[in-house]
């Protein structure tokens, strides 16, 4: 009699390594979320202020030089130029996942790759249905709830002081990672409407010069940091939004070291870009381009509720607390059900809901790809930032309290493996 198959964990602890180095990279971008929660709230306490104007005037200050076509506003270079910082270490983040880490088990990554497809999926059709006869191209805000902003979610996690373990707190990161890259993706594509091929023909001698010194472990910041600055110089001027010059930088650095290093099996430059960048990219980057993209003149409850019956905000709305949380909790159940597999014995499917209700802070690419769609100062990237705000502060409250609900029992359960590990002489990991 054949044996019958035996089932799989999902949300089961990773590899000691992998869960210390997850437990640390957490750990800066909480300290980044509550940086960014600052600057959005001061952005938006300024321009609701009698001094807004001179917010206004802030953003558009002009610097660079026009001969090379980067005469840009103060905005426009926190959009273009910091957030390629922040998706240069998105690039590195996820080639070091799928190629050094726990992910490169086809198996453990096909959950977060399945679960971040579901929630862009469904996030574009709820906002499609929602703005279907809108007109006035109130469709070209479609891709505006499909990201997840990892750094928000995770101060909204220190904020309510919850214990979730560490194995879902490594799916939201990874699965707000991978549809970073599916965000950036979709800008290229459907958010470029001039493309100059040239320019873009001509990045790719840059960013070979720095593929080529990278492999050769040249750290030298005099060789590598003018060929990262041509290769996004040259995207930005071929039309293509310049963040994806950040992606592909780094995609180029790295994982493992040469074998001539006499260590073949060790990390390479991407881990030690990480190091150095994560910080510049969460404590700098992010907060100041939410400073300059979330400042939006509200005009009291009266506007609020104005700008909320506008079809685009609504579906931002929707899209972000509906459609997330039926995309990846949908796709993560049903793929555990045809796959047989069971959750982690310290988890329930409550966990799995809070998580997938937390995805639904979209904030720093959202508001990026709302500039995109309507344009900066319209009325309508107004209303973009109404609903990206309020749909991720809705997430955030209905996250809180789901995962509150779970807390005690994730307390205990953890406290238990603190007294298991301090008798094994084993580091807490929690901690």
């Amino acid at each position: 009699m054949k044996n019958p198959p035996r089932s799989r964990t999902i949300f089961g602890p990773g590899s000691w390594p992998e869960v210390s180095r997850i437990s640390e990279i957490l750990r800066k971008e909480t300290v980044g979320g509550v940086l960014l929660l600052v600057a959005a709230a001061a952005s938006l306490v300024w321009v609701n202020s009698p001094w807004a104007s001179a917010y206004v005037s802030l953003g558009e200050y002009k610097v660079g030089h026009p001969a090379v076509h980067l005469d840009l506003s103060l905005a426009a270079w926190a959009a273009d130029g910091l957030l390629a910082i922040f998706f240069f270490v998105v690039g590195l983040e996820l080639k070091r996942e799928f190629v050094a880490g726990d992910l490169r088990d086809p198996q453990r990554a096909a959950l977060p790759i399945t679960a971040a497809i579901g929630g862009m999926v469904f996030p574009a059709l709820v906002y499609v249905a929602v703005n279907a006869n809108a007109g006035g191209g109130a469709l070209r805000g479609w891709a505006i709830p499909t990201a997840t902003d990892i750094a928000f979610a995770l101060a909204i996690l220190a904020v309510v002081n919850t214990h979730l373990p560490t194995a879902l707190r490594t799916f939201l990161l990874t699965l707000a990672v991978v549809d970073d890259l599916l965000a950036v993706t979709i800008i290229a594509v459907f958010y470029t409407s001039d493309l100059d091929v040239l320019p873009l023909l001509g990045a790719l001698v840059p960013l070979a010069l720095f593929a080529f010194a990278v492999h050769r472990r040249i750290r030298t910041w005099w060789i590598l940091l003018p060929l990262a600055l041509m290769t996004w110089g040259l995207v930005h001027e071929s039309g293509v939004h310049a963040t994806v010059a950040g992606v592909l930088l780094g995609f180029a650095v790295p994982v493992a070291r040469n074998a001539r290093d006499g260590q073949g099996d060790g990390h390479g430059l991407a881990e030690h870009f990480e190091h150095r960048f994560r910080p510049l990219s969460a404590i700098v980057a992010v907060p100041i381009f939410a400073f300059f993209a979330a400042g939006v003149t509200i005009g009291g409850l009266r506007g609020l509720g104005d700008a909320l019956t506008d079809s685009v905000a609504l579906g931002i709305v929707l899209g972000l607390v509906a459609g997330k949380t039926i995309g990846i909790f949908g796709t993560t159940y049903l793929l555990a059900r045809f796959t047989r597999a069971r959750l982690d014995s310290t988890l329930r499917w409550l966990d799995v809901l809070g998580v997938s209700v937390l995805a639904g802070i979209g904030f720093t690419v959202s508001l990026l790809i709302g500039d995109l769609a309507f344009g900066i100062g319209t009325e309508r990237d107004a209303h973009v930032k109404i609903g990206v705000l309020t749909g991720s502060v809705l997430a955030s409250l209905l996250a809180a309290v789901i995962l509150r609900l779970r807390d005690k029992a994730h307390q205990r359960i953890q406290a238990a493996e603190a007294t298991d590990s301090d008798a094994d002489g084993i580091p807490d990991i929690y901690e």
